[in-house]
């Protein structure tokens, strides 16, 4: 089981200080949440919590994920660095190529590219996007995002997006390119994440449910014929503390990551992370 944790502070040393602790505790992997702007009143449901409420005030700072990670990759040297979960077409998608292969080979190729198509309506109408044709777009993007990171001469051609008579450098670290995990609970989410990703990132709001879906996404995989089964990556909020146990039954489901949650400030998440390692990471 590989051990991560969230990266929410804001301030440099705060940053610094809880990106340093994990690296040192062992945590496998730092994940950033993101969003550009966010509404003060909205419909939009928010599909990963029973409430259908982001659970995050609107005031709530939020770094570019990018820089905030590129920051983090010169401070430390071994933990891997994650968007946990960029929305990809709200942006440009060559804009985005290029942060992610220049964030690999700067880290030293230990970037993981969370993505995920966006739930936020309100979200894409204030930055001038679309938000009904997201789905296709976020193929299109990542198809043509995969061939400007894998082809001397890129070419691509979709409906939204495409390129031909140009060069793209620099390519990721990482070969072919950076994991691409897919964020997402509903059946289109898992049938894109089955077909075009490498791993799964969900919210765990309880044991039955979550074993459900990944249990759903084991039969896609065999639907689709993938060669290689996805990695599971989850995010607890089962309404009670992790321990050895619960994260035998989760490695039983088939996960393979699980991502601890921020606390409330820098020295309560520092506290927390060595409580868990402790308690936890040194047991299973």
């Amino acid at each position: 089981m590989k051990f991560a944790t969230f990266l929410m502070q804001t301030q440099p040393s705060s940053i610094a200080a809880v990106a340093r602790k994990a690296e040192e505790l062992g945590f496998e992997s730092l994940w950033i949440p993101e969003h550009i702007i966010l509404p003060i009143e909205y419909k939009s449901p928010y599909p990963y919590s029973s409430s259908g409420r982001l659970p995050a005030p609107p005031d709530t700072p939020l770094h570019d994920p990018m820089i905030a990670l590129a920051y983090v990759a010169g401070i430390t040297s071994t933990i891997k660095l994650a968007t946990g979960i960029f929305v990809l077409p709200i942006r440009n998608p060559f804009t985005t190529a290029k942060a992610v292969a220049s964030l690999d080979v700067l880290s030293g190729g230990r970037f993981i590219f969370g993505i995920g198509i966006g739930w936020l309506e309100e979200e894409f109408q204030a930055v001038g996007m679309s938000f009904k044709d997201r789905a296709l777009r976020t193929r299109e993007y990542l198809a043509l995002m995969k061939e400007l990171w894998t082809s001397a001469d890129p070419v691509y051609q979709g409906k939204t997006v495409s390129i031909q008579g140009f060069k793209f450098m620099p390519k990721p670290a990482q070969r072919p390119h950076p994991p691409v995990v897919f964020g997402g609970h509903t059946e289109p989410a898992l049938k894109r994440t089955a077909r075009l990703g490498d791993g799964w990132y969900g919210i765990a709001e309880s044991l039955d449910g979550i074993r459900q879906t990944i249990g759903r996404l084991r039969a896609l995989e065999r639907e689709f014929g993938r060669a290689t089964p996805l990695e599971i990556t989850i995010s607890p909020r089962i309404g009670q503390p992790l321990t050895p146990a619960i994260v035998r039954q989760f490695a039983e489901m088939g996960v393979s990551r699980i991502i601890f949650g921020a606390g409330p400030s820098t020295k309560e998440q520092i506290a927390a992370m060595e409580r868990f390692r402790d308690d936890v990471i040194s047991k299973v």
